[in-house]
C-alpha cells in the first residue's frame, strides 16, 4: 500500500494526530529515531548513535538529525529530507555496486503472539544522490539477534550460518519503482506471526541481479540510497497479550496451586511463572495485579492473611525474575471467590489458587 505525505506544517500536524494511536500500540522501540546516545558526527555510525538499534552486518549505515551540522537534516551528504516525524531519521544503501547492502535491526518489545495478525510499516524517501531506484524491500524477522560481519545480502544462505535462530521473511512486493525523492511514501504489509519474532531487520536481501530496478543514467556509480523513518508493527488485537491472554481479564494461572494452608511456590508453579515472565516481562507497559485465593477451611480471618501470602508470593517471584517492583501488585480474598464447589479435596484444591490480571499504563 502507498500513500504520500506532502511538506508543510498543517499536514504535518495532521500526520501527527493521525499516527498517535498507531504510536501507542507500536511494538518497535524508538521507532522514529528520536532518541540517540551521541547526536551523529560521521557517516556509518548508527549503531553507536541511535539508542534501541543495531547493524546486523557490517554496512555502514547512516544516522541524521537536526542536531548535527554535519549529518543533518533536512540537508546532508545524500541529499535533502524533512524529517517529518520529529528531528531524526535513517539512510542506507538496498542496492550497491558489488552486491553492497546495509540494514538496520530492532528488538521489539514483546514476542509476538503465534496466529495474530500485525501490520507492518515503514516510510521511505529515495536520496537525492540516488542513480537506481528499487521496487522491493524486504522485512526479515528472527528469534535472535542477527550479527554477520558482512557487506554482502543477508540472503538465506547467509542467515543460517547463525545456529539455533528462527526467521520469517516478508517480500513487499509493488507495481512502481519507491523514486519519490519530494516526499516521503508508505511502505505497508499485514502478516500473521508464526510466534518467534523477536526481532525485526529492514533491507534488501536480494543480489543486485534478482532486485528490480532502474537506472537513471547509463552507468551507476552510487546505488540506491533510502532515508527511512517511523518504523512500525502494530496488533490488530491491542489487547491480546499472548495467545491466551488478554489485557484487564481475569486470568488463572497454569498449575500454580497450593498445598492446604501452603503459601509456598512448587517447582511446577514456577515454570509457569517463567513463561509469564518471558511474555510480559520486555513490555515495561504492562503491569500485573495477582489475586490469590483459599478454599472454605479455616476462619475468614487466617484465609485472608493465606490467601495475600500466596499472592505476594508469586510477585516476588516475579520481582526475582526481572521484573521491576513498580509493574506487580498483589491481594488476597480469602475463601470469598470459589471457582468450584468445596465439597470435595479436588474442588478445594482448585480453589487454592492465584489469579492474574495484566493492564496496560
Amino acid at each position: 500500500m502507498l500513500s504520500t505525505i506532502r511538506k508543510g506544517f498543517f499536514l504535518l500536524v495532521l500526520n501527527l494526530f493521525q499516527y498517535v494511536p498507531a504510536m501507542a500500540q507500536n511494538l518497535v522501540k524508538n521507532p522514529s529515531f528520536e532518541e540517540y546516545i551521541i547526536c551523529p558526527k560521521t557517516m556509518g555510525n548508527f549503531e553507536d548513535d541511535v539508542k534501541d538499534w543495531s547493524a546486523p552486518t557490517a554496512g555502514t549505515t547512516d544516522y541524521f538529525n537536526t542536531c548535527s551540522t554535519i549529518m543533518g537534516a533536512p540537508k546532508n551528504f545524500n541529499g535533502s529530507q524533512v524529517a517529518d516525524f520529529g528531528q531524526g531519521y535513517v539512510g542506507f544503501y538496498m542496492h550497491a555496486p558489488d552486491d553492497y547492502r546495509e540494514y538496520i535491526q530492532a528488538q521489539l518489545k514483546t514476542t509476538l503472539i503465534k496466529g495474530e495478525k500485525y501490520t507492518v510499516s515503514f516510510y521511505v524517501s529515495w536520496a537525492d544522490e540516488s542513480d537506481m531506484a528499487i521496487r522491493d524491500f524486504g522485512v526479515l524477522f528472527s528469534e535472535k539477534q542477527v550479527y554477520l560481519p558482512t557487506k554482502k545480502p543477508l540472503s538465506g544462505r547467509q542467515r543460517y550460518k547463525i545456529r539455533d535462530n528462527a526467521y520469517h521473511m516478508i517480500d513487499i512486493e509493488n507495481v512502481k519503482f519507491y523514486d519519490n525523492k519530494d516526499t516521503w511514501v508508505l511502505v505497508s504489509i499485514e502478516i500473521v506471526a508464526k510466534g518467534k519474532e523477536n526481532f525485526l531487520i529492514l533491507g534488501n536481501f536480494k543480489s543486485n541481479a534478482a532486485t528490480r530496478r532502474f537506472k537513471t543514467g547509463k552507468k551507476v556509480k552510487k546505488g540506491a540510497y533510502y532515508y527511512v523513518d517511523l518504523v512500525s508493527v502494530v496488533p490488530e488485537n491491542p489487547n491480546k497479550v499472548t495467545a491466551t491472554i488478554e489485557l484487564d481479564k481475569t486470568n488463572i494461572f497454569e498449575k500454580v496451586l497450593f498445598d492446604f494452608d501452603e503459601y509456598s511456590l512448587k517447582e511446577t508453579a514456577k515454570i509457569s511463572l517463567k513463561r509469564l515472565f518471558k511474555e510480559i516481562g520486555g513490555d515495561e507497559a504492562l503491569y500485573i495485579t495477582i489475586h490469590g485465593h483459599t478454599d472454605n477451611q479455616g476462619s475468614n480471618k487466617h484465609n485472608k492473611r493465606l490467601s495475600n501470602n500466596r499472592a505476594q508470593a508469586v510477585g516476588n517471584y516475579l520481582i526475582e525474575l526481572g521484573l521491576s517492583k513498580e509493574r506487580v501488585n498483589w491481594k488476597g480474598h480469602g475463601g470469598e471467590q470459589p471457582v468450584t464447589e468445596n465439597d470435595t479435596e479436588e474442588g478445594r484444591q482448585q480453589n487454592r489458587r492465584a489469579e492474574f490480571v495484566i493492564m496496560k499504563k
